[in-house]
């Protein structure tokens, strides 16, 4: 099964991103490590979520956009790999901002939603360490962004 076969299996489209006029890069590689820039849920140029986590966002909201966030990571992995997913040898690391009211505790809840992408996506390669933090607002005002570590080949 391909991998966006699988993303697709997961209730995500792939992704169809350009690039942000921003002065920094979706991915920055540096030897073996590849460092993505925090994605939002963002689909084909539209944000899909906007709102606090707990306010106008519930925690199945923000769990998909959190599967969003994670689909988007995979995207610009694949452009920096020159289309070969193949070549991700392990994912390292992934940040979760969560956007939410104060006293929400389902951060890792959340949080899953892009851990389990990555884990159908990548298998044992997906299994990764993983942080999910409270945030009392983010960019365009979405639920989640998240970044991530991966080692490539």
């Amino acid at each position: 099964m391909s991998y966006k076969e699988k993303l697709e299996k997961c209730g995500v489209n792939w992704p169809s991103l350009s690039r942000p006029d921003l002065p920094f890069a979706p991915t920055k590689r540096i030897g073996d490590t590849l460092y993505v820039s925090g994605q939002i849920p963002e689909v084909a140029d539209e944000i899909a979520y906007i709102g606090q986590v707990g306010k106008e966002i519930d925690v199945e909201m923000a769990l998909q956009s959190a599967k969003i966030c994670a689909a988007n990571i995979v995207y610009w992995v694949e452009k920096a790999l020159d289309g070969d997913l193949d070549r991700v040898v392990q994912m390292a690391k992934m940040n979760i901002f969560i956007n939410a009211v104060p006293g929400f505790t389902a951060y890792s809840q959340v949080g899953n939603g892009a851990s389990e992408i990555m884990n159908a996506l990548f298998g044992e390669r997906g299994e990764h360490a993983r942080c999910a933090l409270g945030m009392g607002g983010l960019p365009a005002n979405v639920p989640v962004e998240i970044d991530a570590v991966f080692h490539v080949r």
